[in-house]
């Protein structure tokens, strides 16, 4: 398929999902909101079933698989149900999810990739406005075009009513501390959205992926490189209003940074221009508590502090259960876990 006709069968989709959409993400005024959650496009999907080239995908023994390489993903109906997801919602007392795509995003696509993330991001928008309450969305861009991403992001906030741009840990094999990229931070500094960075295909998946383990070390790997190379290129001092996300409890820099405060600031090694240490950037960034381990959320608070965390689920690769239960077994006060819960998102994501 082409670059044309791929545009031209998104246009009806774009038009109808821009009425309306500016009042999309009023949720209620209490109740839990998770800030990381998914759903596969099922249109995309689609397109991909057709392709020849990864990203594509195929279906084996009755179930759909995303190819990336070697890097194979199972795609069960549940991960395109929006019943599904709000019946989770309920369970989980869940009141407002901020809801996005996951990868591969449209910097996979090619010269297809505008065209891949206005359909992304039209489906995504369409479901805030159709579950004004429950959903707001967050949009992906395609940015191997910086000029089609502006005039994407200006697109989904300022038409679509989304709440934030969620940012691959690495940009098909490229990491979002590379100049080029610079023009989009400070769009959305502008707009006052904040940036969420995502896991994509790790860019350690040689290296991770016997005994399966691409999911939790390259991920965590992809998380903690990107989050470094950003306060180390001088992203935070160039644009100190950056409102930057990092998933997973921040990856494992959170748990390493003293050395690199050592590295850079005794050892002298890397960029000597930063205005800060690196702790003090990793402090200033928020994060979800989106890991099984207690102690690792506690570590969390007391390094951030309540402020500074999220509560996120990452359905539906992971149940609410298996965050929640952690988390109240920290027995922390009802002000900090409201803050978590909700507070800190509603002041985030400007609800």
């Amino acid at each position: 398929m082409n670059r044309r006709s791929f545009i031209t069968r998104t246009a009806a989709a774009t038009a109808v999902s821009t009425i309306g959409l500016h009042a999309a993400a009023a949720g209620p005024a209490a109740g839990r909101i998770d800030c990381q959650s998914h759903l596969f496009v099922p249109e995309l999907l689609t397109l991909m079933e057709k392709r020849t080239s990864d990203p594509r995908v195929f279906t084996r023994d009755g179930m759909r698989y995303i190819q990336m390489g070697d890097w194979l993903r199972k795609v069960p109906p549940l991960y395109t149900d929006v019943d599904a997801k709000l019946a989770v919602m309920d369970a989980a007392g869940i009141a407002l999810t901020a809801l996005s795509i996951n990868d591969p995003g449209p910097e996979w696509f090619g010269a297809d990739g505008p065209a891949v993330a206005q359909l992304c991001n039209d489906y995504i928008a369409g479901l805030a406005r159709k579950h004004p309450a429950r959903f707001f969305g967050l949009c992906v861009l395609p940015t191997q075009d910086i000029r089609a991403s502006l005039a994407e992001l200006d697109r989904c906030v300022q038409q679509l009513g989304m709440k934030g741009w969620l940012l691959y840990t690495n940009l098909a094999g490229r990491f979002p501390d590379e100049p080029e990229f610079r023009p989009l931070f400070a769009r959305a500094v502008e707009l006052d959205i904040p940036v969420l960075l995502h896991p994509a295909k790790p860019i350690t998946t040689d290296l991770v992926k016997a005994y399966e383990m691409t999911s939790t070390l390259g991920n965590m790997f992809d998380n903690t490189i990107a989050l470094t190379r950003l306060l180390m290129s001088g992203i935070f001092d160039e644009f100190p209003k950056l409102k930057l996300v990092c998933p997973h409890l921040g990856g494992t820099l959170p748990y390493i940074v003293g050395r690199l405060d050592h590295q850079v600031h005794v050892l002298k090694r890397g960029p000597q221009n930063l205005q800060r240490k690196p702790s003090d950037y990793v402090r200033s960034i928020t994060m979800d508590i989106v890991s099984p381990l207690p102690e690792a959320m506690r570590f969390a608070l007391d390094f951030s502090g309540p402020d500074k965390l999220l509560f996120a689920s990452d359905h539906p690769w992971v149940q609410p259960k298996e965050i929640l239960d952690p988390f109240f077994s920290l027995k922390l006060p009802a002000a900090t876990e409201q803050k978590i819960f909700s507070g800190n998102a509603r002041k985030l994501f400007r609800l």
